[in-house]
Formats: structure tokens, sequence, C-alpha cells
């Protein structure tokens, strides 16, 4: 099953030059470009481990793709999402969020439902790769 997450996700991956091209959006739009990674990329899960630091002042996105390999080297195996973040006041929210590399096995979720008094039922999405230890999850 293929996350669908973030923009592009619909999309085949993305390659290199198409990372290039959408941080230099982001970096001319004065968005800060952050790369991150996780195993748990459950919808809710939305503080991934930082690559690195912000890149709040960088003005070329080849430095964004040479952070998003470096990372690959390191965590090849997890999720890793490039996160373009807006400073500005009244926004201060990221503006954009896109995976850049997925595992070769992607497990996928499952809906788990639950009765609760009084005709109630809730939902819980609960990811097949959390039945693994930390770490150990791809």
């Amino acid at each position: 099953m293929r996350l669908r997450q973030g923009q592009f996700s619909f999309l085949p991956d993305l390659s290199d030059d198409d990372i290039r091209v959408q941080a230099q959006y982001a970096i001319d739009n004065g968005w800060a470009v952050s790369v991150e990674y996780s195993d748990d990329p459950h919808p809710r899960n939305t503080y991934w481990e930082m690559w690195g630091h912000p890149m709040f002042d960088n003005p070329d996105a080849a430095a964004v793709v040479f952070e998003v390999n470096e990372c690959r080297k390191e965590h090849g195996g997890k999720y890793i999402r490039v996160i373009a973040f807006d400073a500005q006041p009244g926004w201060e929210s990221i503006r954009m969020s896109f995976i850049v590399n997925r595992p070769e096995l992607e497990p996928g979720f499952r809906v788990i439902r639950q009765e609760a008094e009084g005709r109630s039922v809730r939902y819980t999405i609960e990811s097949y790769a959390m039945r693994e230890p930390e770490g150990a999850r791809y």
C-alpha cells in the first residue's frame, strides 16, 4: 500500500530535479525548508525527526537536495519528507510538505472499530508498522 500523505502523493516519486524545483519555489516565497524522517508515518504523527537544522537563510535549493540525499544515506529505509515553513505573522505554519523517500515495503494501515455507550462508534487508524518496536519497523 502506498502512503498518500502531503502534496504530490498521487504522483510518481519525485526526482532530485523535481525536489529542487519545489524547494526553490518555497525559498522564493521566503519559507524555511527542512528535511525530516520517520518510521511512523501515521497521519496524526506531525512530529517527525528533523534532519539537520531548518534552512531559514538558504538561497539555493541545491542545498536542500544535498540534505535529502545525505538523509537518504543514513535513513534510506524510512519515510523522508521536505517541509516548508512560513514564518509570516498570521500564518506561522507549514505551507508545503511532500514525501521524497519511502521504505521498500509499505505495510499500510488498518481501521479499528470500537463500539461505545449509546450506539456510539469510534474509529482508530493503526499502522501495521507499529507492531514492530521503534527503529525496527522497516
